[in-house]
């Protein structure tokens, strides 16, 4: 039986509520640091991969883990966040400055809407979370961790519960299950796949998490 693990990404300089240059490109902050050191720490035994998505916070929190076992393989998934404002939105604005424009993308609940270039549709989010699951499936690896972000993980999570999900009527559905989950900074979210390949998911983790380590 494969195992594997959605993490997601320490606390980043937007997740503490300072400005962004990209999405690509923001840092973690230091207590996001401490977070990824203590996701490190909480295995006993290596991973056969680590996999992370192509912004910067997956790479830097996947940091300790890849210096722990320097053996393993790492990957890079299309398993980034959910970017479904108009980029230029995140060019030196904070998550503050840029909440408006998520109400107003949230209220037209068109699924195949897309922002401008560089941004993805609703539709477009659940299908990695479906392409997601078959990479999971496919792989070889017999125990997986996947750096990911907060929106992302409860995309897939959302996609293992109720199907693909892209109705319009679902849109809000999905709003309001994001408003009512919490990933926080650094939690994980295990899974397995049995031998008929069948994805089973449990609860999100903080356990390995000290209390002073947790943020949203």
């Amino acid at each position: 039986m494969k195992q594997f693990w959605l993490i997601r990404h320490g606390q980043s300089t937007s997740n503490a509520g300072l400005p962004t240059t990209d999405q690509e490109t923001t840092p973690l902050t230091d207590l996001g640091r401490a977070q990824a050191a203590g996701v490190a720490a909480f295995f006993v035994e290596p991973p056969d991969l680590i996999v992370t998505s192509p912004y910067q916070r997956t790479a830097e929190t996947a940091a300790p883990a890849r210096a722990r076992w320097p053996q393993v393989a790492h990957e890079v998934w299309p398993v980034q966040e959910f970017t479904y404002l108009n980029p230029a939105l995140y060019h030196n604005r904070t998550q503050e400055e840029r909440w408006p424009h998520v109400l107003e993308y949230w209220q037209q609940a068109e699924p195949r809407y897309r922002a401008g270039d560089g941004a993805e549709s609703f539709m477009d989010m659940l299908g990695r979370a479906a392409a997601l699951e078959r990479r999971l499936c496919e792989t070889t690896a017999e125990r997986i961790l996947v750096f990911t972000h907060g929106i992302f993980m409860r995309g897939f999570l959302w996609h293992w519960l109720v199907g693909e999900g892209g109705g319009r009527e679902n849109m809000p559905a999905f709003r309001a299950f994001l408003q009512a989950t919490r990933t926080p900074n650094g939690c994980m979210l295990a899974g397995v796949v049995t031998a008929e390949g069948e994805v089973l998911l449990g609860r999100v983790q903080t356990s390995h998490l000290m209390p002073d380590l947790g943020s949203e």
